[in-house]
């Protein structure tokens, strides 16, 4: 059964960076799009960002300038690079990628920026 991972989260300064990993483990054949998700206190959650396959990368408005995604199809893992952090980015981060045709998440790691 495959499961992805996160790892990485943590607490950071406004203006700080964080990095994000998610590494996929497991009977894989196939992984097409990459993303994440976030979901802060009270809130439903909401995307983040995702990378097609073959590199393509899309983001919210509200992180994109600021906010990286990048993937290692090698190592089946795919990255968040999160900079100029806003107390407001302050969420639980799910992975969220697409293996073997099937939809799966993270455990979800926990971001905290403090102002």
């Amino acid at each position: 059964q495959v499961q992805p991972v996160e790892s990485g989260g943590g607490l950071a300064q406004t203006g700080g960076s964080l990095r994000l990993s998610c590494a996929a483990s497991g009977n894989i054949f196939s992984i097409n799009a990459m993303g994440w998700f976030r979901q802060a206190a009270g809130k439903q959650r909401e995307w983040v960002g995702s990378i097609t396959s073959g590199g393509s990368t899309h983001y919210a408005d509200s992180v994109k300038g600021r906010f990286t995604i990048s993937r290692d199809n090698a190592k089946n893992m795919v990255y968040l690079q999160m900079n100029s952090l806003k107390p407001e980015d302050t969420a639980v981060y799910y992975c969220n990628v697409l293996v073997n045709g099937v939809n799966l998440w993270g455990q979800g790691t926990q971001v905290t920026v403090s102002s």
